[in-house]
């Protein structure tokens, strides 16, 4: 698969899990710090790994928010929590998950992740 092919899956997908305005802000943002970050975003972790067969959307989605809340990493908490919501998950299920983090990656990191879910939560609220 070439590049370009990539890119394009990449940035369908990112759409996909983001919404289109929210999808085409977050690339302007990367492009305009760092283009080549926003490029391996979009080609390699959207057009390789997030595109792969092995586990669904949702499943990825389980396991990304779990691991960013354990590492706490709150920019890319909230960016996945809002793709988790929409790859199918509901709020609860986040919530679930994220209460999983307290017993291997501390209480801290929890209340943490839950402060991030809380203030994607709102902010999807405000907009429905």
């Amino acid at each position: 698969m070439s590049l370009e092919e990539r890119r394009e899956r990449g940035l369908k997908i990112i759409s996909e899990m983001l919404g289109e305005e929210k999808a085409r802000a977050a690339l302007e943002h990367w492009q305009k710090i760092c283009p080549e970050f926003g490029e391996y975003i979009t080609e390699f972790v959207a057009g390789e790994v997030w595109s792969r067969p092995g586990l669904d959307r949702r499943s990825k989605s389980l396991v990304s928010i779990g691991i960013l809340a354990g590492v706490g990493r709150p920019r890319a908490l909230e960016l996945n929590i809002r793709f988790a919501l929409n790859n199918g998950l509901t709020r609860q299920e986040i919530t679930e998950a994220l209460f999983q983090v307290a017993v291997y990656a501390g209480f801290p990191a929890c209340w943490e992740a839950l402060a991030a879910a809380d203030k994607v939560f709102k902010e999807t609220e405000d907009n429905e």
